[in-house]
């Protein structure tokens, strides 16, 4: 393991030991003060954060993208201090922490054995909402993880993730695709981040007005499977409760080709993660390159900017 790995796995592994102690005032402080000194430095991620932010909210002047960048980092420290302090919630606390609407459509998708996939995109906190559906519903579901470098650092997420209940597979290894099946044919429940690409296979679709790729996967999974398809998004207001929404199903379109299907699919997925986002841009956590314009040609399809989520 190289020095920087070792440095990485090390910071991470202070966070947990550490945040998780705090009590929670002290925690959210910290994730505030965290988060201004680095929008202050206005490093590579946050000047990538506000360049995507100019997509979301156009003709936004500059003062409104650097107050809504300010905004978006504010709200990335608050994931990374809920996601270190979460497994030292009590039931009750996990519990509490989240309130979404519509909910009907996840249980009553549920309740038909069909299974369902929740497709998410990087909006809030997602782990909480992940701790909710396994502490507060009682159900179990499987999820997939991009394999980060160190190593080590993928086994800390991948243990903290199983630590909260869920099942998680590696995102490469091409094993992923074909668990997910069998889950949502036994009735299960899949939950996926699905707002970018990580592959070379991903869908093409209009995103705020641009190209950009998202990942075939839940769609395919969903005409293999017969599972619904459930968009979700997150927020956060002023309280320490996440709010959210669980979507109408995304339908299968009747005719057409698996490819012309999929490409529906990802796109109305697109559209409700849109959705999501333009009301609530600042808790979109995306500092990495997302529309085609802006991915290097080279790296391009599957390019995988690393990131720890």
């Amino acid at each position: 393991m190289s020095a920087r790995d070792r440095l990485t796995d090390g910071l991470y592994g202070a966070g947990w030991a550490t945040v998780k102690k705090l009590p929670e005032p002290a925690a959210v402080r910290l994730g505030r003060t965290v988060a201004d000194v680095a929008w202050k430095q206005r490093g590579a991620g946050v000047r990538r954060l506000e360049s995507n932010y100019a997509r979301v909210v156009p003709g936004a002047s500059a003062q409104r993208l650097a107050a809504l960048s300010r905004a978006g980092m504010r709200s990335y420290l608050r994931y990374w201090m809920e996601s270190f302090r979460l497994p030292a919630w009590s039931t009750e606390r996990i519990k509490s922490g989240f309130a979404p609407t519509d909910l009907h459509h996840l249980t009553d998708g549920m309740a038909a054995g069909r299974g369902v996939i929740l497709a998410l995109p990087h909006l809030a906190n997602w782990d909480l909402a992940g701790a909710w559906v396994t502490t507060k519903l009682g159900i179990p579901f499987t999820t997939v993880a991009e394999r980060l470098k160190p190593e080590t650092l993928y086994d800390r997420f991948v243990a903290y993730r199983e630590g909260l209940g869920m099942e998680v597979l590696p995102h490469s290894g091409g094993t992923a695709f074909g668990t997910l099946a069998r889950r949502l044919r036994d009735g299960g429940l899949v939950c996926l981040v699905a707002d970018r690409d990580l592959s070379a296979s991903g869908v093409e679709v209009d995103f705020f007005g641009e190209t950009a790729r998202m990942p075939a996967g839940p769609a395919l999974l969903a005409q293999q499977t017969g599972a619904l398809l459930l968009p979700v998004t997150l927020w956060y207001d002023d309280s320490p409760v996440m709010r959210g929404r669980v979507h109408p199903a995304v339908e299968v379109p009747g005719s057409g080709t698996r490819a012309e299907k999929t490409s529906v699919m990802t796109q109305a997925l697109a559209d409700a993660f849109a959705t999501g986002i333009a009301d609530h841009p600042e808790d979109w956590h995306m500092l990495q390159r997302l529309w085609l314009k802006d991915l290097d040609p080279a790296k391009a399809p599957g390019a995988r900017e690393r990131g720890a989520q």
